[in-house]
């Protein structure tokens, strides 16, 4: 008695076109429900001016999306390079380096602008856990969990070495340690707190875990090595 065939999985191509679309959707909607913050920057970036712009989270913010279709530009044109050369998986080292660029120092500049009162006095620090966390609202806790997010989704997916939650833990911690020390030694009036790397970490492993079905592992890995070139016939 023969049985009816069980639906495949949907190729790998239209799986990515619709996390793709779904992404952009998810980022059109975040978009949209901070659009009255992000159009209080618009004139001043639209100006070409840097006070009002790029010293302030909502300008920076505006400009990162601005800027999306710039980066899209660099992924086809680093891929097209690649694919040129003869190297393997162009799409995807192109797209996971310029993703985890574009996506992780927009966030770096703005956790080092400066504050108030910049070099007037000495860095402060917080190293009690979780104390800080209240006084940091919704907002605060998503920007910080955003900080290496990109980074934690798309590292793992170019490197093989990185593929495990151990160490995407280890970079997210190692990287967000580096940042709040940066404030502490520059002089910029902004608190350095455990509870940022805390939160800065738990993205960037949230966002590891996200992508955990594209990982560079195993023989996938080893196809990506460069090919040896053929040897000349005597």
């Amino acid at each position: 008695m023969s049985h009816p065939a069980s639906p495949s999985a949907p190729p790998r191509p239209i799986r990515t076109v619709a996390l793709a679309s779904l992404g952009l959707l998810g980022l059109a909607g975040a978009a949209f429900a901070v659009r009255r913050p992000l159009m209080m920057a618009a004139p001043q970036c639209l100006a070409g001016r840097w006070h009002g712009c790029y010293d302030t989270f909502n300008g920076v913010v505006l400009m990162m999306l601005v800027g999306l279709p710039l980066a899209a530009l660099v992924v086809w044109a680093l891929a097209r390079l690649r694919r040129a050369a003869g190297v393997t998986s162009a799409w995807r080292r192109s797209l996971t380096e310029v993703g985890m660029v574009y996506g992780t120092v927009p966030f770096v500049w703005m956790i080092l602008m400066p504050g108030a009162a910049p070099g007037t006095g000495p860095g402060r620090v917080s190293l009690v856990p979780l104390r800080d966390l209240a006084t940091m609202g919704p907002v605060g806790i998503g920007g910080n969990l955003l900080v290496f997010a990109a980074l934690g989704f798309f590292a793992p997916v170019r490197f093989a070495a990185l593929a495990s939650v151990p160490r995407i833990l280890a970079l997210g911690a190692g990287c967000s340690v580096l940042v709040e020390t940066a404030q502490y030694v520059l002089l910029l009036d902004r608190v350095s707190s455990v509870d940022d790397v805390l939160v800065n970490t738990t993205g960037a492993v949230l966002a590891a875990l996200a992508s955990r079905p594209w990982w560079r592992t195993g023989p996938e890995a080893a196809s990506d090595r460069p090919r040896p070139a053929p040897a000349a016939a005597d």
